[in-house]
């Protein structure tokens, strides 16, 4: 306990630098414009400003700025939710149902006000929560070998596969698809090429980061362009933000429950704000004396969510950095931004490089009360924003990818996959297919190319050491439930729908 304590007193000291306060401002700045403008969002932003980051040289700093978009984006979301009945990233869909009710009642003033207190207070419960558990869960992966990081690595693709949305065997096609690209080039262990198909530009491997930037930041801008959705502010008047009594009192415990489902959702490989947001919201009306009331503009059904959504976007830094699992789309991306610094998030990340686990943790903190500065005296500034149109923000958004992708490597092939995967990312929004399993399960292919070949080797080609040790066989049995589970459930809902 005392050394979580000094090692988060170092971390302040990191993160009170003057440099890393100037990071952490932009980062919740740009956040909350992120998640005010509908149709950008957290993923797509931090994607596209991955090169920039490499141009930052400082890599506290650096992962300070992008991990203050992820969760500044989910306090910005609230606002066009209210306001538009329009998400302005993923996660704030369900505050949709009931924040712009009470926008049409003329309470959009305390939803906002909520949405906010709510979001802090549940962030601030999960950094607390980060401290403790993150070095809890490095300490018990050490001890991991390669069998244990293989089962590992598959239980976290086939959640995120299994929790993406949509029939359970898209994902896993998805997450399949992500494996095969993540296995292109030359095999370190035998020399030999792989799926190359005899391009020189091929043989190291597809890079990562133009891949992300493409999938989920130009995928983003086509899909947004393709839209005519012509939604308009329900009203530039915010009016009273104080919530009154009646309105704390159910606000207060919707506040608590939906931090804690938020942050342990957020533990999960495949998790994440989304699904924290939409547990929470379910469990508030089936705790409620008004069930009927949800949907019509009950508070509860905004503080609950926006709380979850918070307190998972914090909380899925735990896989990340002390497994090296990306939960979901985000943090694949926040794991490329790491790997462009020479981070190699996972186990011994607490001891190689404590400044950046410490040093980020202790920034959130930091941010959280910069985003509460910012999200409720400028509220009227961001509702400003929601008329800026999509359109002369896409083309700054591409050019800003094709040049930030050619300094990475100087290499024109690498903005031909940027392209390309913007093309397919595209294509994937518009067939309703979701690319995060993919981009996760590109990201762990090689650990389970490793790890596989490393357990193999230990066991003179034996598949018995998976099973036979303890933890790993806990793990396969786990990922095992959760595949047939899905299948099954998939299955009863596809045969009452029909």
């Amino acid at each position: 306990m005392s050394s979580a304590f000094d090692m988060l007193l170092y971390g302040f000291s990191l993160a009170f630098q003057p440099e890393n306060l100037i990071f952490a401002l932009i980062g919740s700045v740009l956040g909350t414009f992120v998640g005010v403008l509908p149709g950008l969002g957290p993923v797509a932003t931090i994607a596209v400003l991955l090169p920039l980051t490499y141009q930052a040289g400082s890599p506290l700093g650096s992962i300070i700025m992008l991990s203050a978009i992820y969760y500044g984006a989910m306090y910005g979301g609230s606002t066009t939710s209210i306001l538009m009945r329009l998400p302005g990233e993923a996660a704030s869909v369900i505050t949709c149902l009931d924040g712009y009710e009470m926008a049409k009642q003329g309470r959009a003033g305390p939803a906002l006000a909520i949405a906010a207190i709510g979001s802090f207070v549940a962030g601030t419960v999960a950094i607390v929560g980060l401290t403790f558990v993150g070095p809890a869960f490095a300490n018990a992966a050490v001890d991991f070998g390669p069998p244990e990081m293989f089962s590992l690595a598959l239980l976290g693709v086939v959640l995120c596969a299994s929790l993406s949305g949509g029939p359970p065997l898209r994902g896993i096609a998805m997450a399949l698809a992500g494996i095969l690209l993540g296995l292109v080039g030359v095999d370190l262990m035998t020399g030999v090429e792989r799926l190359s198909m005899g391009s020189i530009n091929l043989t190291g491997g597809i890079e990562l980061v133009p891949m992300l930037m493409g999938l989920f930041g130009l995928g983003e801008v086509f899909h947004n362009l393709s839209k005519q959705d012509g939604a308009t502010l329900l009203t530039t008047k915010i009016g009273k933000l104080m919530p009154t009594r009646r309105d704390w009192r159910e606000s207060i415990p919707a506040i608590g429950r939906g931090s804690v489902v938020g942050f342990l959702i957020g533990l999960l490989p495949g998790g994440g704000a989304i699904l924290g947001s939409l547990l929470s919201y379910t469990m508030e009306k089936r705790v409620s004396a008004h069930p009927e009331r949800f949907g019509k503009g009950a508070i509860a059904g905004v503080a609950g969510p926006e709380s979850a959504n918070n307190a998972a976007a914090t909380s899925s830094f735990v896989p990340l950095l002390t497994l090296g699992l990306p939960g979901n789309a985000v943090t694949a991306v926040l794991f490329a931004g790491l790997l462009i610094q020479n981070i190699q998030p996972g186990p011994m990340m607490l001891v190689q490089h404590a400044d950046i686990f410490w040093g980020v943790i202790a920034s959130m903190y930091v941010g959280n009360m910069m985003l509460l500065v910012l999200n409720l005296p400028l509220v009227g500034l961001w509702v400003q924003l929601l008329r800026v149109p999509f359109w002369l923000l896409a083309p700054a958004i591409v050019m800003v990818s094709v040049f930030g992708t050619y300094s990475l490597r100087n290499n024109w092939f690498d903005v031909g996959v940027l392209l390309v995967s913007g093309g397919v990312g595209y294509l994937f929004r518009a067939a309703a297919y979701e690319a995060a399993p993919m981009a996760m399960a590109f990201i762990l292919a090689d650990i389970l190319d490793t790890s596989l070949r490393q357990a193999l080797l230990m066991s003179d080609h034996s598949l018995g050491i998976f099973f036979t040790r303890p933890r790993s066989g806990v793990i396969l049995a786990i990922a095992a439930v959760v595949v047939v589970s899905q299948l099954y459930s998939y299955h009863r809902r596809h045969r009452r729908t029909s």
